[in-house]
């Protein structure tokens, strides 16, 4: 098997096995906000004040937009590379570790049980929260580019891939081309977005 990036690093970030792709892109669920919103509830009550945020992410979180169907969540910490400060509070709420990123701003993935919600942690003042952000206010907005981005994964999934993060990683020249229009208007916004790094995993929520 030749060199593959995305399969070295997700052996270097990954708590358990590489787990087999299986690309299932559902229409937009109702349902999927409510689930952010116990989700939301139950942060809270975990983390207390040390939820700095907690925000819907992902193609789950725009209305009409179809998706994995998987309720990504955004929680921003005052440190997320302290875990001692959240981790166990959340493991205790139900969630399991699965992405450990030091040198990714200190970014943490947790999921549920039932692999259905993935929790995002960043620290306060991540570049990454606005980009999360940005793209999720746009697309709720602007109808070309959630037509163009759901023509774009219905696509992808369609095609045979290693894993998820194989997925992920073929679109990113759409979602950042739709970032680079978000960001472009309207005027002053522009600020909001953090230049594009290269990147050889596909541990974002853009689902």
């Amino acid at each position: 098997m030749g060199h593959d990036p995305i399969e070295e690093r997700q052996r270097e970030v990954l708590i358990g096995e590489i787990e087999p792709a299986t690309i299932i892109i559902a229409d937009y669920d109702p349902a999927w906000p409510e689930r952010f919103g116990r989700e939301e509830a139950k942060i809270r009550a975990a983390l207390g004040e040390r939820a700095l945020a907690i925000e819907h992410i992902g193609s789950t979180s725009v209305p009409g937009l179809p998706a994995k169907p998987i309720v990504d969540v955004l929680l921003v910490v005052e440190d997320s590379g302290d875990e001692a400060s959240y981790l166990s509070a959340l493991k205790s709420a139900g969630y399991v570790l699965r992405v450990r990123e030091p040198d990714f701003h200190e970014h943490r993935m947790l999921r549920a049980p039932e692999k259905d919600v993935h929790l995002h942690v960043y620290s306060s003042g991540s570049p990454e929260i606005q980009r999360y952000l940005l793209l999720r206010d746009h697309l709720r907005v602007n109808m070309e580019d959630r037509e163009l981005y759901a023509r774009t994964k219905r696509d992808l999934a369609g095609r045979d891939w290693h894993n998820t993060d194989h997925y992920a990683a073929a679109k990113t020249e759409v979602v950042e081309g739709i970032l680079a229009r978000a960001a472009a208007r309207p005027p002053g916004r522009a600020n909001l977005l953090a230049p594009a790094r290269t990147r050889a995993r596909g541990f974002r929520s853009h689902r």
